[in-house]
């Protein structure tokens, strides 16, 4: 069953449900970007690690540094109370493997272009200043960066920000296009709730034509293999801020459905 949504469904923002749209969006976008890159390219997945912060809901890994002894000595010596030796260990952050995906060009094995789809931990706190100074990178290296941000929550982060966008008004999420032969503009595709996803341009060497990003086909085979409509109560609100407008969009459009 499709998403009752034209684009985006905002339920799929909720961090609980987000870091397996997020696999599986990076999956499909290099299904459906593969065979328009043969044989010159290749899109492959890369991974880095990201360390979640202590403050975060989790239960860590722990790392035994040194044992106890094998028994508790006495409880008194020398008329003082001693205390029993306890056994130490260091807390392990959780690791948090991070996909991307990134163009390469087959005869020299380089990279030409890097697609990134944004979590919540790139667009707060610490982590998003580690996104902003990598965004910094490419952006004065050659390689092409495509930014996909369906979270409508949280400051603006993509390379888009740099911009002023005024068309549409209402937009909520928003692709950034960055070409390396012309970092001085940044192409944007600006998308309200109620609007359908983008098909996008995504560019390779300057010599070569762009492929094209069927980002609702993408998203479509998301919702449909991950089964969400069984996961979602769409009978109750979701967990992310909506304008007024929105809101009242989204209550009829679940009504009609």
């Amino acid at each position: 069953m499709p998403s009752p949504f034209p684009g985006m469904d905002p339920y799929l923002e909720d961090p609980q449900t987000w870091p397996d749209l997020h696999s599986s969006l990076i999956s499909y976008i290099r299904e459906e970007l593969q065979p328009q890159l043969r044989p010159k390219y290749i899109a492959r997945i890369g991974e880095r690690v990201e360390l979640s912060s202590l403050r975060r809901g989790y239960i860590p890994d722990v790392l035994l540094i040194r044992s106890a002894p094998a028994a508790y000595g006495e409880a008194v010596a020398g008329g003082l109370l001693v205390a029993d030796e306890p056994t130490t260990i260091a807390l392990l952050e959780e690791e948090r493997r991070v996909p991307f995906l990134e163009i390469i060009h087959h005869p020299s094995g380089e990279v030409v272009t890097l697609i990134e789809v944004l979590s919540p931990a790139n667009k707060t706190g610490e982590e998003r200043l580690k996104y902003l100074r990598k965004q910094d990178d490419i952006y004065n290296s050659q390689v092409n960066l495509v930014e996909i941000d369906l979270l409508g929550e949280g400051p603006p982060t993509t390379l888009a920000r740099l911009g002023r966008i005024d068309e549409p008004a209402d937009w909520r999420y928003i692709i950034s296009v960055l070409r390396n032969q012309n970092n001085a503009k940044i192409e944007v595709y600006p998308i309200p709730l109620r609007q359908r996803l983008p098909r996008c341009r995504i560019p390779l060497l300057p010599e070569d034509e762009d492929v094209v990003l069927d980002l609702p086909a993408v998203f479509t085979r998301c919702y449909d293999i991950g089964g969400y409509d069984l996961l979602i109560d769409y009978s109750q609100p979701p967990t992310v801020t909506l304008s007024p407008e929105d809101k009242e969009w989204m209550k009829t459009l679940l009504a009609e459905g």
